[in-house]
């Protein structure tokens, strides 16, 4: 199984919504986990537009990568600008990529278009972060 691990600055939106994807939608191909190199507490929105997938992530929680220290992963994927930045070394083959997002937690305006913008990092989260793992996939 392939071992993936999802890094950004707080551990609250992008890293936390592409954990709740992949276990979900290659459940028994690949496990996911997700840390925070600054972790805060998991962002209400990102539960929110999860849910509307049917995939509960209101049971995940920020943790830090010191955390999983130890822990051995095929790959480590950072999905913003700081963690690529600020991003541990890892031990062994593991590999290491950027695929960026933009953060929703940043969005301004009304309630609709805040949550319009969660929508569509996580669309886009799904749409380029299920075929870059599928492709890895033997």
């Amino acid at each position: 199984m392939l071992k993936v691990l999802f890094l950004c600055t707080e551990n609250a939106c992008r890293s936390q919504m592409a954990e709740g994807l992949v276990n979900h939608d290659l459940a028994g191909q690949v496990q996911a986990w997700s840390a925070g190199v600054r972790p805060s507490r998991v962002n209400p929105r990102a539960v929110q537009v999860m849910a509307e997938l049917g995939i509960d992530i209101s049971h995940q929680r920020a943790k830090s990568v010191d955390d999983l220290a130890g822990a051995e992963f095929d790959l480590v994927i950072t999905v913003c600008d700081q963690a690529r930045e600020q991003c541990p070394l890892f031990p062994g083959d593991t590999e290491v990529r950027h695929v960026g997002f933009p953060d929703p937690a940043r969005a301004t305006g009304t309630e609709a278009e805040i949550m319009a913008a969660f929508q569509e990092v996580r669309d886009k989260m799904r749409q380029q972060l299920i075929s870059l793992l599928r492709e890895k996939l033997p």
